[in-house]
């Protein structure tokens, strides 16, 4: 394959809005991959979900005022609780899809190895397990919104 090849290659590519493409022959392999392909209509929806919780998350600041009294109590109950944290940077969803039910409520119980969420990091979803059995006391984090490594997402009461 020519320098001619792959780069009619990477123009098909671009156009046909994927994100990755692997051509290969019995002595020649090449693997292309655009993060950005399909910007108009891959990040159309997720910019809808950003935008929502982000008009939600505004109001927030303002109940702030009467929060700290609750964080307070918040504090002391809570160090009798486990936390289910981030295990890396991405979008916080609560259900497999949008026409699914959510992995988890509060009240659910829960045990080692069961699936409480899923973060999406590069367009990858990753299911995010529980690592200790319990009842879930609290969520910490609305649907589809960002976390950051080692975010607390969940309370969990493991007795």
């Amino acid at each position: 394959m020519d320098i001619k090849d792959i780069q009619n290659l990477i123009k098909f590519v671009s156009k046909a809005e994927v994100s990755e493409v692997k051509y290969k022959t019995k002595d020649f392999e090449i693997t292309i991959k655009t993060p950005l392909a399909g910007s108009d209509a891959v990040y159309a929806q997720p910019a809808v979900y950003h935008t929502a919780p982000q008009a939600v998350a505004a109001p927030a600041p303002v109940a702030t005022p009467a929060a700290p009294s609750e964080k307070a109590e918040a504090a002391s109950d809570d160090s009798k609780y486990v936390t289910i944290k981030s295990p890396m940077i991405g979008t916080f969803y609560r259900k497999p899809s949008p026409d699914k039910d959510v992995f988890v409520n509060v009240g659910d119980e829960v045990s080692v190895g069961k699936v409480v969420c899923v973060i999406e990091a590069m367009k990858l979803f990753n299911q995010i397990e529980s690592e200790i059995s319990g009842k879930i006391v609290k969520i910490l984090v609305d649907d589809a919104t960002p976390v950051e490594y080692d975010q607390p997402l969940f309370l969990v009461d493991p007795s």
